[in-house]
């Protein structure tokens, strides 16, 4: 039973002065404020707890509700009738003919992705399908690579820019003379020559949208995956226009056709024929340009090297040597070296050799200065690291010889 007033023992002896009383009462009066707030500080505490717990179980009860509904299936209207819309169902291809609302019907169209319940009534629309590998390929940042980079393709650039950059910046010009402007380029020659860097300048020179792949990550195990990423490849391209799609190595899924019956060059060509329907097909490629390289020329089949798929084919070739000496000198540049470097000469020594050989040479020189503590690269650290390249690249031939 709860304690009435006069059942607490008071604080103090019933012969204590009337002041004695009134401290020692004060002082209770203090200690059962602070108790009284210590009390209300644990409250407020339990109540911030209990809303916490409360808002967990609202979200798991939430979580729970959508675990024991039904799934929904994707599948695709074929056709809007007066009777309602009959769909497909992915997965059986089962058709089924069902009833929308007049709001649902108006957002609706042949070829739309939906979602369906069990009875196969539609709930949503779903967004257009598109394979995330495409959309991954978008280069968000620009490559940090100018035509001042390009060295010794003073010529095979202008036709590059041609090409892809005066379509893009300056449509107008076509218009006025009456012409399609080239709708792509095939750059093709020896490694190292600079075929990727020069779609590198491109992407990074142009406001375009710039998609890069590899011809390699369109060749894949299971039929119709590689021709499935290729639609969605250049659907992403549309979607972004102006847009420029840099295929590299594109001799990996675009070699001549033969007569094998194996399943995977079935693939491979069935993911050429996707390629060439978007190329040049029905369906209108928009304001999309396409780059392409390969060091396999020889390779390719006819089909995509004819004009409407590949306007301009150019060769890279080797630098010659007043190329040669400009890559030098611009992979130099940012370099330590000495005043009595002599290009030129450098340029006669590598005869032969790619733009990618010649970097290679300017940071092993750089790496011979390093190993004997030195802040500058002198000449004869470019000689060392020629010859040492010169020597990997037999040593290379050698071991090919007798593999």
């Amino acid at each position: 039973m709860t304690e009435t007033v006069d059942d607490v023992d008071l604080p103090y002896d019933e012969e204590a002065s009337q002041q004695e009383k009134l401290d020692v009462l004060q002082e209770r009066l203090e200690v059962l404020e602070a108790q009284n707030e210590e009390m209300r500080d644990k409250l407020l505490d339990a109540n911030a707890e209990n809303n916490k717990y409360q808002q967990k179980l609202e979200r798991l009860s939430h979580e729970n509700k959508k675990l024991k509904q039904s799934p929904l299936f994707v599948a695709t209207v074929q056709e809007l009738t007066d009777d309602g819309v009959v769909i497909k169902q992915h997965g059986n291809n089962q058709e089924a003919l069902t009833e929308v609302t007049d709001e649902m019907r108006s957002e609706l169209e042949a070829g739309a992705r939906v979602a369906v319940n069990n009875s196969l009534s539609i709930v949503k629309r779903l967004d257009d399908e598109a394979d995330v590998r495409a959309k991954v390929m978008q280069v968000e940042k620009s490559p940090d690579v100018g035509y001042e980079d390009i060295g010794g393709l003073t010529e095979e650039l202008n036709e590059v820019r041609e090409t892809v950059e005066l379509p893009l910046k300056n449509p107008d010009l076509f218009d006025t003379v009456g012409i399609e402007p080239p709708s792509g380029v095939l750059l093709h020659g020896p490694p190292g020559t600079g075929k990727t860097l020069m779609a590198k300048a491109v992407a990074n020179q142009t406001d375009a949208t710039f998609i890069k792949m590899a011809g390699s990550e369109l060749v894949h195990k299971f039929i119709g995956e590689g021709a499935k990423l290729v639609r969605d490849l250049f659907q992403v391209a549309r979607e972004h226009e102006p847009a420029v799609v840099f295929i590299d190595e594109i001799d990996a899924i675009a070699s001549k056709r033969t007569d094998s019956k194996t399943s995977g060059d079935a693939e491979v060509q069935r993911t050429m024929m996707q390629l060439l329907s978007e190329m040049d097909g029905f369906e209108d490629r928009g304001d999309v340009r396409i780059i392409a390289a390969t060091n396999r020329f020889d390779m390719l089949d006819r089909a995509i090297l004819r004009p409407g798929r590949f306007d301009r084919l150019i060769e890279v070739p080797l630098p010659d040597e007043e190329g040669r000496e400009k890559i030098f000198r611009i992979h130099t540049r940012n370099m330590s070296v000495t005043d009595d470097i002599d290009f030129e000469a450098l340029a006669r020594d590598t005869e032969g050799m790619s733009g990618a050989d010649i970097r290679a040479i300017c940071t092993e020189a750089g790496m011979f200065a390093i190993r004997d503590d030195r802040e500058t690269i002198t000449l004869q650290d470019f000689q060392e690291a020629r010859e040492k390249l010169e020597a990997d690249s037999e040593d290379d031939e050698v071991s090919k010889t007798f593999a």
